[in-house]
């Protein structure tokens, strides 16, 4: 009997090479599937980041709406827009998430760049019909050289960063993150996974005569 006990536990034990066998079968397959959690992941995050921003462009519309006239950005980090922004550097910070009442962070962890053109963030002179970007207009390109432009005359741009929100800028993700009023946008690619939204001076006219606010 304690010899057939013996073999029994034998038999159903694994051995040290099956251990590693079944542990390389797993690694394998951990392996193979990682990279597409990971990619669906990215996706997700992708088109609920574009869902936010789309909010936050509705929300900009909703500002102007009840002021008549957009927000600044926010300079200091506090969630709240400046008083003022009369400078190129000043046209251009983070998301003033505070005064528009939405969430704080895209889908990535990370707080919004947001740029504005002056002339439509003046709290002294609400903008009229006839308000144009007279210096400094904002640009939104397919590349860092600016050889083709999706507008000329952005009246606000938002930008998240993607999953490299932390992380320095590369190529032609430098546009986005540099102190001039060119902003870059285009499909997903390797060094590329900023998401960019526009906000054109024909949309908010619309939306302010539809409204009642203009002329």
């Amino acid at each position: 009997m304690i010899r057939k006990s013996a073999l029994t536990n034998q038999h159903q034990g694994f051995s040290l090479v099956e251990m590693a066998i079944v542990l390389t079968i797993v690694a394998l397959l951990l392996g193979g599937l990682l990279p597409t959690l990971s990619g669906q992941m990215e996706r997700q995050h992708r088109n609920e980041t574009r869902k936010y921003m789309n909010d936050v462009r509705d929300a900009l519309l909703g500002y102007a709406l009840v002021h008549k006239y957009l927000p600044c950005p926010d300079g200091n980090g506090d969630g709240s827009a400046e008083a003022t922004c009369t400078t190129t550097a000043s046209q251009i910070g983070t998301l003033p998430y505070k005064d528009l009442g939405v969430t704080d962070k895209d889908a990535f962890g990370g707080v919004l760049i947001y740029a504005v053109t002056k002339e439509f963030a003046d709290s002294g002179s609400p903008f009229t019909l006839s308000t144009v970007g007279v210096a400094n207009t904002m640009r939104v390109c397919t590349t860092a050289a600016c050889t083709a432009n999706l507008t000329n005359n952005a009246v606000v741009v938002i930008v998240s960063r993607g999953a490299n929100w932390g992380s320095p800028a590369v190529g032609d993700e430098t546009e986005n993150t540099d102190p001039d009023t060119d902003f870059v946008s285009h499909d997903f690619a390797t060094n590329f996974d900023d998401l960019v939204v526009w906000l054109s001076p024909n949309i908010l006219f619309n939306r302010m005569v539809a409204a009642g606010q203009l002329p």
